[in-house]
C-alpha cells in the first residue's frame, strides 16, 4: 500500500509539471490542435501557473516525507 501511494503521489507530481510547462507554452502541439491549445492557454495561463506551482512544491514534499518516513 505504501508503495501505490508513493505512485499516485509521482503521477501527481507529473500532473503539476505538465500544466506549468502549457501554462508557460514549452508543451508543443499539432497544427489542427494548435489554436485551440493557445486560445486556451492565453485565456487560464494564470491559474494554471499557479496550481502547476502549488502542486509542485506540495507533492515534491510528499514525497521526501513519504520516502523518508519508509526508511524508518
Amino acid at each position: 500500500m505504501e508503495y501505490l501511494g508513493l505512485l499516485f503521489e509521482f503521477c501527481f507530481l507529473a500532473l503539476g509539471i505538465y500544466a506549468y510547462r502549457f501554462a508557460t507554452g514549452k508543451i508543443k502541439f499539432s497544427e489542427t490542435q494548435r489554436p485551440m491549445a493557445e486560445q486556451f492557454r492565453k485565456e487560464n495561463s494564470g491559474w494554471m501557473r499557479l496550481t502547476g506551482l502549488a502542486l509542485i512544491a506540495i507533492m515534491s514534499v510528499e514525497i521526501v516525507l513519504h520516502i523518508v518516513q519508509m526508511f524508518r
